[in-house]
């Protein structure tokens, strides 16, 4: 994939999850800064960070469980690890730190 490609996807995919988190229930609030880093804040001030990782074309997450790394597989974003495609991730990791169901889609 090109650097412009890859831009392209993950700019797309983080104002997916913008449009995805504003959209969700939680007791959360969330803010996307200038090159492509989404910091999502829970009421216990625990924090999700998203952000782009230009170098290894992957998204990186830092979570209360862990840091993970999303690499497109030509149709989602999935974790170089377990496979989890990167929105399933999201929900399961702000479910825990926030301590109610959330889902992003």
């Amino acid at each position: 994939m090109t650097e412009t490609e890859y831009t392209r996807l993950a700019d797309e995919t983080l104002r997916k999850l913008e449009h995805a988190i504003e959209q969700a229930d939680g007791d959360f609030d969330y803010e996307l800064s200038e090159g492509g880093i989404l910091e999502i804040e829970f009421a216990n001030d625990s924090v999700i960070v998203v952000n782009k990782q230009a170098a290894a074309q992957e998204i990186w997450v830092a979570a209360k469980s862990g840091g993970f790394h999303f690499r497109w597989d030509g149709s989602v974003w999935r974790d170089t690890r377990s496979n989890e495609e990167l929105f399933a991730a999201l929900s399961r990791f702000a479910s825990e730190q926030s301590g109610a169901a959330v889902k992003l889609q």
